[in-house]
């Protein structure tokens, strides 16, 4: 589906060198937006620009370098123009129980997966103020929701990116600026298929969802880019499940 709304908007992704972030390049690009996207990840990054044939701007971010975020969303306004569309989309989910949790991994986990949405939406918001317009779309999960256990510092964070959500969509819509969650279920990507799914885990995922169907980034991607487009204009404060229906 195209969204002719997207055409030449400005669209920043973070995370956007691998997994659900790749595949949400590649969408908006599809739509004819300007994409630019941050990841720390070099290679692949670098190998999904070629793919693109250098379509979408590359920018090497780490998003636990507050400052890092504001130079990089400079470098993306000086490029291509103020941003229309941020979608908060990195994460970590390593896995850590309560007994072994250390302070510095809590405060890491809460780094990548809250504090810098909350700063991503900071440094673009001048941006989108001066434009009258914008559309933020924050990557949540449904972990917390299904009471996943295992990994506390990630479902609390992700607890909270809805909680940023409601928040700001209050905040910012007399600006006309709208604020989304998306909140994927179980995305089969590089990552989780090499480091978490097992056939006993993946078997049982997709019994309880309501539909059998193996979870692709190309499921995530056209949520939110309905959420980009004016076709949701009357949408914000909203959190979105892409999950087969398991929760």
């Amino acid at each position: 589906m195209q969204f002719s709304s997207l055409k030449q908007r400005v669209v920043l992704i973070t995370g956007g060198g691998a997994g659900i972030g790749e595949g949400l390049v590649e969408a908006f690009v599809k739509q004819g937006a300007r994409v630019a996207f941050f990841d720390r990840a070099l290679e692949p990054s670098q190998r999904l620009v070629e793919r693109l044939q250098g379509k979408p701007l590359f920018v090497p971010v780490d998003l636990t370098d507050i400052e890092a975020i504001r130079i990089g969303v400079e470098t993306v306004e000086k490029q291509l123009g103020s941003i229309d569309v941020l979608v908060n989309n990195a994460g970590w989910d390593e896995r850590c129980s309560v007994e072994d949790m250390t302070e510095e991994f809590w405060d890491l986990a809460q780094g990548i997966n809250l504090k810098a949405y909350f700063f991503m939406i900071q440094a673009v918001l001048g941006g989108m103020k001066d434009s009258g317009q914008g559309s933020i779309i924050n990557l949540g999960s449904t972990s917390w929701h299904l009471a996943i256990g295992g990994m506390p510092a990630y479902t609390s964070a992700k607890a909270g990116i809805e909680g940023l959500t409601r928040g700001l969509a209050r905040d910012l819509g007399s600006y006309g600026i709208r604020v989304n969650a998306v909140l994927p279920g179980w995305v089969m990507t590089r990552r989780q298929l090499e480091r978490w799914v097992t056939p006993e885990a993946l078997a049982d995922t997709l019994e309880r969802q309501c539909v059998n169907l193996e979870l692709r980034p190309c499921h995530i991607a056209p949520t939110v880019l309905f959420l980009a487009s004016d076709a949701a204009s009357a949408v914000t404060a909203q959190s979105w499940c892409v999950d087969g229906g398991v929760t």
